[in-house]
């Protein structure tokens, strides 16, 4: 399986972000439930409880109940086994249609064949698989562009000075690898990354990687942080080392991100909207079962780079 219909190279292990998505809030269902009653079920595995799977889920959850669509959820918990048990839970409920958020693009190919099997298609949300003859469509983030606009803002930033770049990424594997590549591709020539660890979408490791990070390197000029609830943690941890100089750059658009951009504890940040990923994935879900409804099978997440410039363009990130 490959993660983007745009991605360079395919990538494995856990998609805890989106990324962190990707690359991060508000409380998500670690069972099963449902909401909404309607003549249509859907199935949403969730894969995580960050910020970003909060939000998707209640995401989601409105957007069904405004389509008066029945939905059953649950939480894989960063773990593909038990993604594909959510799955054949969900089968065993006989939904109409499955939307996965994905822990690991690998886990993918047995998730798909496992709804093919059981006749139920099948819908993804922030990835797309190589062959999407089997699935039925996806709502897709294009998380190297993401990278690749932090990127470019260090490059415009930076006017041609040499500087120094830390990273400080999330979990190996999908949808951090893909952000820091984008990134580090995207980074012009006189800028030098000089450190690179995983802070595993924790606030906490996040933190510790910067104070040792800052140890190393004291005269770093940016960092990008692969999640802003990591990148609050590495401001703190920066600035009690009296390192306030540095500037960070990193990825979500949450209300909390857009305001530390307002304030300058962050630079820019690029925003992809969890609660329009989640509004997408359910409106062409439904779409896509019509097919008389002409709804196109991939459906490409709109992405804008937030800085103190443009902080109204920032889309609302999780719904109220």
């Amino acid at each position: 399986m490959k993660p983007f219909a745009r991605s360079r190279r395919a990538t494995a292990a856990s998609l805890a972000g989106v990324a962190a998505l990707v690359l991060s809030g508000c409380g998500a269902q670690n069972d099963s439930g449902g909401a909404a009653d309607g003549s249509v079920s859907l199935g949403f595995v969730n894969g995580s409880n960050t910020h970003f799977h909060t939000c998707l889920l209640k995401a989601v959850e409105q957007e069904a109940e405004t389509h008066d669509a029945k939905i059953y959820s649950a939480n894989s918990k960063q773990d593909a086994g038990t993604e594909l048990s959510n799955i054949e839970d969900m089968i065993s409920r006989n939904v109409d249609a499955l939307i996965v958020q994905t822990v690991n693009v690998d886990a993918l190919e047995g998730d798909i064949a496992k709804a093919k099997s059981a006749g139920i298609p099948i819908y993804l949300t922030s990835v797309d698989a190589s062959d999407m003859d089997d699935v039925l469509g996806a709502a897709v983030v294009d998380l190297e562009k993401v990278g690749a606009l932090d990127a470019e803002w260090i490059g415009k930033d930076a006017a041609g000075r040499d500087v120094t770049v830390g990273v400080v990424a999330g979990a190996p594997g999908a949808a951090s690898d893909l952000l820091v590549d984008g990134f580090k591709d995207a980074l012009p020539k006189n800028a030098k990354v000089v450190a690179d660890q995983p802070g595993m979408f924790n606030p906490a490791k996040a933190q510790d990687v910067a104070e040792n990070m800052i140890q190393a390197h004291p005269g770093l000029d940016y960092a990008f942080v692969a999640n802003e609830e990591m990148a609050f943690a590495v401001r703190k941890a920066f600035d009690a080392a009296g390192a306030k100089n540095v500037k960070i750059v990193s990825v979500n658009g949450t209300e909390e991100g857009v305001a530390a951009v307002k304030d300058g504890r962050i630079s820019a940040t690029v925003a992809n909207s969890a609660m329009t990923i989640g509004q997408t994935a359910v409106r062409s879900t439904l779409g896509l079962l019509d097919e008389k409804q002409g709804v196109d099978k991939i459906a490409d997440i709109p992405l804008v780079l937030v800085t103190k410039d443009n902080l109204s363009e920032a889309p609302q990130y999780c719904p109220k």
